[in-house]
């Protein structure tokens, strides 16, 4: 599906500033009512948004702002059925096994949906420019339940597979509420290639109700908690399910892993779908010149991508980014990619 030339976007979270952080942080402690806390979350998106805009991103996000904790934290407090946890881990150096865990003491179910909805409709009155909503996938939600035998699902195949319905109804209701660019995040399957999984089937079976009626996108990477990946990051492994999944561009992380298997974009453009390259290193406090970033741009081009089938993003979302480096690579971002359209039109004439 062709579109401008080397748009620009994000990968959905963005980065929250001081005074964000501790306005969660208070109403975690019950120092907020859910007017305030109503009002603190819209700023939030307020801000995200102007600063995306301000950089001159083309196609942006709501920042995520209305989600509180890290990516996935937000949609189990929708889900009836689960129970929150004690962290395995909760002093020294932060790590994954520090992160929410649920115990599932019931079939799962969302019976007022996951609340994307109301986040894109929100969002879609605060912008003019094209909005992208994300959602996470079901093999990636099925990841914090605790699972296995003599539990309520003995696999975490059977608890992704109790996330599809859910999903559907959500995507469903999203495409009805006139969103028209959808990302479902689902890294875990490239963080666990091996998994005894059909991600294809599991992916496809999910997002069935919007193919074909807005532009989806798969969002890969290899994790992101405090910038640590959590995987030998190659996605040769599950390259060929991601190009079986029913969306129309794929979006994957290049920058960090130092443009590494930078051939993979035009095996993608080959095959049909469009793809959205992470040009950007959001794991790294090191600001991209523009120069670097046109850089990393010719390298995925020179292979023989399409134009009108590269988008340029981060590498993963900005939540694990202090925002004044956020901002920065942003416009680092946008600056790149003109330089990059200012050399090949001067090539042309």
């Amino acid at each position: 599906m062709s579109h401008e030339p080397l748009l620009t976007s994000v990968v959905g979270s963005h980065a929250q500033p001081g005074w964000f952080a501790a306005g969660i942080a208070a109403a975690a402690r019950g120092e907020y009512g859910p007017a305030d806390l109503d009002e603190l979350l819209g700023d939030g998106v307020d801000l995200a948004i102007r600063d995306q805009e301000r950089a001159g991103i083309d196609v942006i996000s709501d920042g995520e702002m209305r989600r509180a904790g890290f990516f996935t934290a937000e949609f189990y407090r929708h889900l009836t059925g689960v129970r929150p946890l004690p962290s395995d881990r909760r002093l020294g150096v932060g790590a994954h096994d520090g992160l929410h865990r649920f115990a599932v003491d019931a079939p799962i179910a969302a019976p007022d949906g996951l609340g994307v909805v109301a986040e894109y409709r929100f969002a879609s009155t605060r912008t003019d420019r094209p909005l992208k909503i994300t959602i996470p996938g079901p093999y990636t939600l099925s990841g914090r339940l605790v699972t296995g035998p003599g539990e309520v699902y003995a696999s975490r195949v059977a608890a992704a597979e109790a996330f599809v319905p859910i999903l559907r109804r959500e995507l469903a209701d999203l495409v009805d509420a006139g969103a028209n660019t959808i990302q479902i995040d689902e890294p875990s399957p490239a963080i666990h290639p091996d998994a005894d999984a059909d991600f294809v089937g599991l992916f496809n079976a999910a997002v069935e109700p919007a193919v074909g009626r807005a532009r989806l996108g798969a969002h890969l990477c290899f994790g992101n908690f405090l910038g640590r990946p959590l995987a030998p990051r190659t996605y040769r492994p599950i390259l060929d399910a991601m190009l079986r999944f029913a969306v129309d561009e794929l979006v994957l992380e290049f920058a960090n892993r130092e443009m590494s298997e930078v051939g993979i974009p035009r095996e993608i453009t080959d095959s049909g779908k469009d793809v959205a390259a992470g040009v950007i290193d959001v794991k790294n406090s090191h600001v991209e010149k523009p120069d670097e970033v046109a850089a990393r741009i010719e390298a995925i081009l020179v292979t023989g991508v399409p134009l009108d089938h590269l988008t340029l993003v981060p590498d993963c979302g900005f939540s694990q980014t202090p925002r004044h480096l956020a901002i920065a690579k942003l416009v680092a971002l946008v600056r790149g990619r003109d330089l990059v359209r200012e050399r090949r039109r001067g090539a042309t004439s």
